[in-house]
Formats: structure tokens, sequence, C-alpha cells
């Protein structure tokens, strides 16, 4: 019965969560905003899934909203999946920098806020973002995200395209490692979609247990 509620809390935080995610969607649908990336990585262990959401409110507005939704899932053990689902509203401070507030919701941890610095940088060539957090929770836990992307031109219709990622999240209540990531891509990229290899590597826990996926990554921006 425990377990059947555990599950129940899940996909309710889940869908609370993906409500929030799209609600922004919906809004500023009309303003001026940067793509909507997609991306599906197929893993010799696991199918990988992310969707990262950055808008604005309204095209003048101050007030944003970004999260880096992501699914992780096994062949072997597929009802074992994976999600993270960041929901986070910014508001701008110049020059890149902003404050964000908002919440983790994740399928093993649940349902987090969290307040910290954001900081983005764009251009045609460079894309960097960088999130730090502290999660209002039983953990205390801190946490560091960042996305960087670097797309240099071959010629008038491929670049060169690759990208790290990664999450550092850190308990200061059991003073140990919580969660990790560090993502990597390589490959090209022509107009709204870019393919390559991807490597996937994550540790859980204090004591940083290890797991890793290689495969290939197909990603579409969608405007």
């Amino acid at each position: 019965m425990k377990l059947c509620k555990t599950k129940l809390s899940q996909k309710r935080h889940f869908l609370i969560g993906l409500s929030i995610v799209f609600l922004p969607m919906l809004l500023s649908a009309q303003a001026p905003e940067p793509p909507l990336p997609v991306e599906l990585m197929f893993g010799h262990q696991d199918v990988y899934f992310q969707l990262v959401i950055k808008k604005k409110f309204a095209p003048e507005s101050k007030l944003g909203f970004f999260s880096v939704a992501t699914f992780t899932a096994s062949y072997d053990e597929p009802s074992e999946a994976s999600i993270t689902l960041p929901v986070n509203i910014n508001y701008s401070l110049g020059k890149g920098f902003a404050l964000q507030a908002g919440a983790s919701v994740n399928s093993v941890a649940g349902f987090s806020p969290m307040v910290g610095p954001q900081h983005n940088y764009a251009s045609r060539k460079f894309l960097a973002v960088t999130v730090a957090s502290y999660l209002i929770n039983e953990g205390h836990d801190v946490s560091i995200f960042g996305l960087y992307e670097y797309r240099p031109t071959i010629n008038d219709k491929w670049s060169h395209y690759s990208r790290i990622q990664f999450v550092y999240n850190h308990s200061l209540g059991e003073k140990s490692h919580n969660r990790s990531y560090l993502y990597l891509r390589y490959g090209v990229k022509k107009k709204s979609m870019a393919f390559g290899l991807g490597a996937n590597l994550d540790r859980y826990g204090p004591y940083k247990s290890f797991h890793d996926n290689y495969g290939v990554f197909m990603k579409w921006e969608f405007r």
C-alpha cells in the first residue's frame, strides 16, 4: 500500500510540474522567444529525453521562465524511469543576471522549493546557462547547474555542435554528495536539427554510485 501511495505521489508531482512547464508556453506563444530544444538519445543502456524551456511572459517583461525537463528509462526496466522537472520563475537584473525561485520535482525526492541566482549568455556561436540553487528541503541541498553549447560554422549550411551539461547537488544536512551528472554531446547542426554522439555520466548518493550511458542523439529546435 505504501509503494502504491509513493507512486501516486510521484505521478501527482510530475503532472503538477508538467502543467506549470507548459503554462508559460501558452502565455507567451505570440512573443519572439528562443527556440524550444527537444533532444532524444538512444544509449547502450537507456533512452534519454530532454526538453529545455526558456521563455519570457511578455516581450519586454523582466519575468521569465526556465526549465530543463529530463526523462531516463532503462531498456531492461522501463517502469523504473527517472524524471526530473525543475520549474523556475526568474526576474531579470540585467546583463544576463537574474534571481530565480521555483521548485524541483523528481521521481526520487518528490517536490522541493528552491531559490537562487541565474546567469545567461547567448550568441550565434555560444550559449551559456548557469543556475545556483538552494533547495528548501530536509537535506538543505545546494545545487549548481550548467549548460554550455558551442556551435562554430563549417559552411553556409552546417555547423559543429558540442555541449557540456552538468549538475552537482550537495546535501548540507547530511554533509555528503547527493546527485551529480556530466552530459557530453558532439555532432553537427543544420538549421534547427543537430545530431551526433552522446555520453551521460551519472552519480547517485553519498557513495557516488556510477551509471554511464553512451549512444547517439538527435536534437530539434522548435520555433
